[in-house]
């Protein structure tokens, strides 16, 4: 008897310089910021703007940011880290059954295009493909979708896709944050006085475009916020990693860091529930940069809880969500 052909799935995130020296930031950042998905603007202005000003400044910057969480050992960046151990993981999750589990990111190596050819490769026809992106935007799910589609219009024997819709207030992932947080917090020698929940952020405009993101981490914290019995007060919603002038997403985490230590808060812990796996955000802007500028403003004690990474509690989501998406494929 013939053996059922596999089925393939795809974990994809944002992606990764392959080193830190000024070459591969270069070659990372055109890739990314040359995607208009990331910036919306005119395109013959930004090449300009990109080219001439950006890609000759922000290489050294981000390339000292990144040396500051290098995954030295396997010498990647914790998200490559991170993202193949997931994909490890929910493989022997489902061991026994005919399933293939790969990677890709969606900037820089693993290509998207790589992972998908080499799922079919292996036999698989039908794919799943898994955007790690809790909560949508344009910026992040659409522009995955993008690099599939521009994938697929290269093949003649093309596989049938599946996509694993946005998944912000998924009681799966809502419940693996808040164990993981619960964590956390235990482990901490003093007790916080305030809890930001804070996410990436957009530009303003793009949210007035119709943008669904700022609703989806809405709906990400008010969910978190039931689950552990606190409320706004406690628990704070804010967003980070603004740049230029233009205005985002408010209100701002970094002025509200300062803003809690100059009103006499002490003990503040942060959560960045967008991202499933630790990066360059969470552990050198926030976890080094951010508690530089508490401490500095007055605060005694600042901590940023992990994401959920390859926990247990992080497999256990991978497997639900993508179970439900192969339903009737296997």
């Amino acid at each position: 008897m013939t053996s059922p052909a596999p089925t393939g799935i795809l974990l994809i995130n944002l992606g990764t310089p392959e080193a830190t020296s000024r070459g591969p930031m270069r070659a990372y950042l055109k890739e990314f910021l040359s995607d208009p998905r990331v910036i919306e603007t005119n395109r013959a202005l930004w090449w300009l703007i990109l080219n001439g000003i950006i890609l000759n400044v922000r290489p050294k910057k981000s390339g000292h940011a990144y040396e500051q969480i290098w995954n030295k050992q396997l010498d990647e960046s914790p998200l490559k880290t991170y993202t193949r151990s997931q994909a490890e993981k929910l493989a022997e999750r489902f061991a026994g059954q005919p399933l293939v589990v790969d990677w890709a990111m969606r900037y820089g190596k693993p290509a998207i295009a790589e992972g998908m050819k080499r799922l079919m490769q292996k036999g698989c026809k039908n794919i799943v493909i898994f955007p790690m992106y809790p909560q949508y935007a344009a910026a992040t799910t659409a522009s995955v979708f993008d690099k599939v589609a521009e994938a697929m219009s290269n093949m003649r024997a093309q596989p049938t896709l599946r996509f694993v819709p946005p998944f912000p207030d998924d009681d799966s992932y809502i419940s693996a944050l808040a164990t993981r947080f619960q964590q956390h917090l235990s482990s901490l020698e003093w007790t916080p006085e305030k809890i930001l929940i804070s996410y990436h952020g957009l530009p303003q405009s793009y949210i007035d475009k119709g943008d669904p993101y700022y609703d989806h981490c809405m709906a990400t914290t008010s969910a978190l916020r039931d689950k552990m019995g606190m409320n706004e007060n406690q628990m704070i919603a804010t967003f980070q990693s603004r740049v230029g002038r233009h205005e985002w997403i408010k209100p701002y985490t970094d002025a509200t860091v300062n803003e809690l230590a100059q009103s006499g808060v002490k003990n503040l812990v942060l959560l960045s529930p967008a991202f499933i796996s630790d990066c360059v955000e969470t552990l050198e802007e926030l976890a080094i940069g951010l508690k530089t500028q508490f401490l500095n403003a007055g605060g005694n004690n600042f901590s940023v809880a992990p994401c959920l990474n390859d926990s247990n509690e992080a497999i256990d989501m991978l497997h639900e969500l993508t179970s439900r998406n192969l339903a009737g494929w296997i």
